[in-house]
């Protein structure tokens, strides 16, 4: 099913009972967050916040304040268009593979290969972005400009003690290339005042590829637009490893199966979606840097001050009653841990068309999704847990991964405790680590340089002839399946469940 805007997914969310609303007056500094982070840990219900308030500004908000929408598998794969009446988390496999057949999110190599993929980018048409008037759109039912506008009038929270000020946590980041193609990321804004904020885009990230672009042509600005809600599967796409070829909006309209509604901006000729409860629109300056944070991030840990580029507000288009969507981060498991497992499933099939050997992978909450990959093979050759790892190193924002672990197909990857019993008794360190060095992520404090640092690959499968290891390898512990059957069958008489 297909969500037009964030509040039908609320709706949705309340009639099966996954909304708790908070009627209390609570602070938009550290307390809303402190709620939030709560009841994120206890894997707890979606909440809207229906009096936020500023003690230190002496203001009350005229907007709730939804939090922790997609803060659990079964929400995050209704926000997705899972079925909530008949589907669970375990169909986004299903979805995944519908994906595949719609669109080429592999790199074919061959010339009849990318002739296909192009054939499938044209049929994908129809799942495009579809352009309305501003007058349909509820995101432009008010238009503030000049001296109205002002970001204090919306609750932004500040989420921990040593937070540089208050963060704009879930923007859709709208910026587009000089042919025209638009990115829509999600980079976190600090607000510095009433018509100022940091725009937090890291080197890597297609919104820094297009200011790049727009800086070498000369440019002294370049549009930006950041929209605050729209339906969920776009939030979400906002998050996404999307491939070059396919931009955020048609990403949504596949997982939506239907296109996702955009409006024109009304001060620049930016697409934002017109069922957003908010839209900020305005430019950066090229060359324009400021001090931004700290900022308490998912990894757990403060992200450093540092200089990013400022995004200069110029208008606020908005609902007439907008909802404010937040989400914090913070030691997982958190509400974006969610949207990273939603990754890790929808591009399994992209990963194993990739490399085929690939059964299975995991990307555990605690590795913050480019901490840790561990790798499920099929394994037939001397060396292939070495090709695994390079080659996911290889692949798109996979090249941030710091650790990447490889097991044997008899080996359950989501299973922590079989593959730490694996490394633990079948790796030997002088065989079996690999030590590489390139790109990480920005938020990696560990690193000796920003964004750029070692990786290790640990081998934990059975080792093969030619591998090194000239010794009999012996056979894990197993009962026989005669004897697991006979005492199946005699399980429930043996009184031991009780």
């Amino acid at each position: 099913m297909a969500f037009r805007d964030l509040r039908e997914f609320v709706q949705l969310l309340e009639s099966h009972g996954e909304v708790r609303r908070v009627p209390a007056e609570l602070d938009v500094r550290l307390e809303i967050p402190e709620v939030a982070d709560r009841v994120s840990k206890r894997h707890g219900p979606a909440l809207v916040f229906e009096r936020p308030v500023s003690r230190e500004a002496g203001r009350s908000f005229g907007m709730p304040v939804a939090m922790n929408l997609f803060g659990s598998y079964r929400r995050m794969a209704w926000a997705l268009g899972v079925d909530p009446q008949t589907g669970d988390w375990r169909d986004l496999d299903v979805k995944a593979r519908e994906l595949m057949d719609k669109v080429p999110l592999d790199a074919p190599s061959s010339l009849k290969g990318k002739l296909d993929a192009l054939i499938g980018l044209k049929d994908l048409a129809a799942s495009g972005p579809r352009e309305v008037k501003g007058s349909k759109a509820p995101a432009q039912q008010a238009v503030l400009r000049g001296h109205e506008v002002d970001l204090g009038a919306l609750p932004v929270l500040t989420t921990w003690p040593g937070d540089g000020g208050p963060f704009i946590t879930l923007p859709l980041v709208v910026t587009r290339s000089l042919s025209g193609r638009l990115n829509v990321g999600m980079y976190r804004l600090q607000v510095f005042d009433e018509r100022t904020t940091g725009l937090h885009i890291h080197e890597h990230h297609d919104g820094a590829k297009n200011l790049r672009e727009w800086a070498a042509a000369g440019h002294e600005t370049m549009p930006v637009s950041v929209a605050l809600g729209g339906d969920p599967a776009t939030i979400y796409a906002a998050t996404a490893p999307v491939p070059p070829m396919i931009d955020e909006y048609l990403f949504s309209g596949v997982l939506r199966s239907e296109p996702v509604e955009v409006v024109r901006c009304v001060t620049n000729d930016l697409l934002v979606p017109a069922h957003a409860e908010i839209v900020l629109e305005g430019h950066v300056r090229i060359g324009e840097l400021r001090r931004e944070g700290p900022f308490g991030d998912h990894t757990g840990y403060y992200s450093l001050a540092g200089d990013f580029p400022v995004f200069h507000v110029d208008a606020i288009t908005m609902r007439s009653d907008p909802l404010y969507p937040a989400t914090i981060v913070g030691r997982p498991p958190m509400e974006d841990c969610y949207m990273a497992k939603a990754t890790e499933r929808l591009f399994l099939p992209v990963i194993k068309a990739m490399m085929p050997e690939v059964i299975d992978y995991d990307l555990p909450l605690e590795g913050v999704f480019h901490n840790c990959a561990i790798f499920q093979i099929k394994k037939e050759f001397p060396g292939q847990a070495f090709r695994v790892m390079n080659f996911a190193w290889s692949m798109g924002q996979m090249m941030f991964t710091k650790f990447v672990i490889v097991v044997d197909e008899d080996v359950d990857c989501h299973d922590y405790s079989q593959v730490a019993w694996r490394c633990f008794n079948n790796v030997d360190p002088s065989r079996d680590v690999l030590v590489s060095k390139g790109p990480l992520d920005r938020l990696d404090h560990a690193s000796n340089y920003e964004s750029f640092g070692f990786k290790m690959g640990i081998d934990a499968t059975k080792p093969l002839p030619g591998e090194g290891h000239l010794r009999e390898w012996p056979d894990a512990l197993e009962m026989s399946p005669e004897v697991k059957a006979r005492i199946d069958e005699l399980w429930e008489g043996l009184g031991l469940d009780s």
